[in-house]
């Protein structure tokens, strides 16, 4: 991997070569499957909290905001002792730091399509909440998930046990990529992307991914919490923002 390493390596790429390496190495084919399961659980448990917001203010806003509190669920940038719950609890009460609703509602009027590029087990069933919202636009909705596991990211397992499958059709990027990587996306996934208007991108490799591509003719909007130094300065925000922003 140093040997190929230089200035126009991609992260995604390089962080897909690291956890196929473990793999390969350790004969685990899943080794986060438990802070999968375990993100799975908590959001399932704060259900019930987020649906009082809802009734609260059941805006766009309000649904984007839930979604991408869900991607806090990460253990990569946290641990397992974590006390997510608490952690995303305080996030519901914050105001996203880019906030492009407007312009996402307009899209979403326009656009007859969506391809919804899903991120992490758990984050996941707040996806499912705002693809719900999603589909008062009269809009079709396909989720892309990963083909097999890469951290704790979710796979199709994963989307239909968060019960995805009852609002779009699931499909797979056709790797398991830590985020988007272009030259992995297998020829039906392309197909797919190739042909998307309106891309709603989760999380943060994904957004990585995606400012390495040319969107040219899309709408694209990246939903994500900046959990690191590099995106938030990429993004002009302080870490651990609320992001939602057209690319």
């Amino acid at each position: 991997m140093a040997e190929n390493f230089n200035k126009n390596s991609q992260p995604n790429k390089i962080a897909t070569e690291v956890n196929q390496y473990i793999k390969q190495k350790t004969q685990c084919v899943n080794p986060y499957s438990k802070q999968k399961e375990m993100s799975n659980e908590i959001a399932l448990s704060m259900i019930d909290n987020v649906q009082e917001i809802l009734k609260t203010n059941d805006s766009l806003e309000t649904y984007v905001k839930v979604a991408i509190v869900g991607n806090i669920l990460d253990f990569g940038p946290y641990s397992i002792s974590t006390d997510f719950k608490t952690l995303i609890k305080d996030n519901l009460n914050r105001e996203l730091s880019i906030n492009d609703t407007d312009e996402f509602e307009r899209a979403l009027d326009f656009h007859d399509d969506v391809l919804y590029l899903a991120d992490n087990s758990g984050e996941i069933v707040f996806d499912r909440l705002l693809i719900e919202k999603i589909l008062d636009y009269d809009v079709n909705v396909t989720v892309a998930v990963k083909s097999s596991p890469i951290v704790n990211d979710a796979c199709t397992k994963e989307a239909v046990e968060a019960g995805l499958h009852e609002f779009g059709e699931i499909i797979t990027v056709g790797s398991d990529s830590g985020g988007i990587v272009e030259e992995m996306f297998s020829p039906e996934f392309r197909k797919v992307f190739d042909e998307s208007s309106l891309i709603v991108s989760k999380g943060l490799a994904n957004y990585e991914g995606l400012t390495e591509m040319d969107l040219a003719g899309k709408d694209v909007f990246a939903l994500l919490c900046t959990k690191c130094n590099l995106i938030s300065k990429n993004l002009s925000v302080d870490i651990n923002s609320l992001i939602l922003k057209k690319i």
